[in-house]
């Protein structure tokens, strides 16, 4: 097996010094369809004057896809780590221009027409995000699920999420400044690394922007390498686990209020609505939505802490309100919830006492019994994670 084809080696071919633009392929066995790629995407700087070069970051290719490369005059890096992020991040590394715009070896995005790219770029934008939505999807070039449900849906929690104004979150064709995007620490390998680019970028400031692009069918005729399901979910996660407000914060923070009102209404008498009666029984579900929430917005308060602290999310006013949160103000706080618990516990004991400790009415008893294990079990929380959150700010020790 020759060098080019395998998969095992990582050999970068000699590039010219201060080339303005690389257009990047990642690629895993696309045969039929790269060296089309390559010819559109040689025309399109020939034709447009900019200064660059074609790079493809071969994946493990086994159908001769690196000798393809060559003869059409790109270079190749071969990339062992398996991944479409895998790729690109070794692509980045390798490339030789100032800006790199990436896009798949499967002759969906026509490679010919990345001015508008090219034209953001020098604009100042730090990234460019092609639109398909707004260029046009020919018939059969993007799956019923994918066009009407999963690129809508995670476009929408990533505009919501992240205040990214893109329309089109994983379109694949995109230009970036490569040193920008060098710098944000990008670790993704599958096929998060899309939502990541756009994540990382948007919570670092960067100038994001959007235009048309078309997407064809493409032109192979195996099953890609996309996985619906698999792919959408890590989409997700990674959407999810990065924005710890949304995921932690907001639901926590609407299960304390529901809980809070229910149990302050509850707590005092029985409440009758259009004939459903909620009684000590409704108490304890709201006992149980705030001792939930309350661990939600903990849990929001310690994933910000090990986002700042590694770098995946931005400091700015988290850091401000993180430094009011120390470790002697939340013991007080989970003492005071926590003895106050206590001090209703003895009173319902109070109460069984002045009953010679026999059967107690439950509507009763109760009302303070369920306020008082919410308080001390909030109390108990508080605390210990106050100590986690401490050990979080604790400074790495030296190597």
């Amino acid at each position: 097996m020759s060098a080019a084809a395998d998969p095992r080696a990582h050999r970068v071919d000699a590039a010219p010094a201060g080339l303005e633009l690389t257009i990047l392929m990642p690629c895993l066995d696309e045969a039929e369809t790269l060296a089309s790629c390559v010819r559109k995407a040689q025309a399109f700087l020939s034709g447009s004057g900019v200064r660059g070069e074609v790079l493809v970051a071969d994946n493990g290719s086994v159908d001769g896809s690196q000798a393809i490369a060559l003869r059409e005059g790109a270079r190749v890096v071969d990339v062992a780590e398996r991944g479409y992020g895998a790729a690109l991040m070794a692509g980045m590394q390798a490339a030789s221009g100032r800006y790199v715009v990436m896009g798949d070896a499967d002759d969906s995005y026509d490679f010919s027409r990345l001015m508008p790219f090219v034209d953001g770029l020098r604009g100042g934008s730090d990234l460019v995000i092609g639109n398909r939505f707004r260029g046009g999807i020919a018939p059969g070039a993007m799956p019923f699920l994918h066009r009407y449900l999963g690129n809508p849906v995670l476009s929408f929690l990533g505009r919501l999420f992240f205040g990214v104004g893109v329309r089109d979150f994983h379109c694949g064709l995109r230009g970036f400044d490569r040193e920008r995007f060098l710098a944000l620490g990008l670790a993704g390998r599958g096929m998060e690394f899309a939502s990541e680019m756009v994540v990382k970028a948007s919570l670092a400031g960067y100038r994001i922007t959007e235009v048309p692009t078309t997407l064809q069918r493409d032109g192979r005729s195996r099953a890609p390498h996309l996985r619906t399901w698999r792919d959408g979910w890590r989409h997700l996660r990674f959407l999810l686990v990065h924005s710890p407000r949304w995921l932690f914060m907001l639901p926590g923070a609407t299960l304390v209020t529901v809980g809070v009102a229910a149990m302050a209404v509850i707590g005092v008498r029985s409440v009758n609505i259009g004939g459903l009666n909620l009684d000590v029984h409704t108490l304890s579900y709201a006992g149980a939505a705030i001792i939930l929430g309350v661990q939600m917005v903990l849990f929001a308060v310690l994933a910000s802490s090990m986002g700042i602290r590694n770098g995946w999310l931005p400091g700015d006013a988290r850091n401000r309100l993180l430094s009011a949160i120390t470790l002697e103000r939340c013991l007080v706080a989970a003492a005071v919830l926590f003895l106050a618990g206590i001090g209703m516990s003895l009173y319902a004991v109070f109460l069984w006492a002045a009953r010679d400790f026999g059967v107690l009415d439950p509507s009763a008893t109760m009302r303070w019994v369920i306020p008082s294990v919410t308080l001390m079990g909030v109390g108990g929380q508080l605390g210990l994670a106050a100590f986690f959150l401490e050990a979080l700010r604790l400074p790495d020790a030296p190597r």
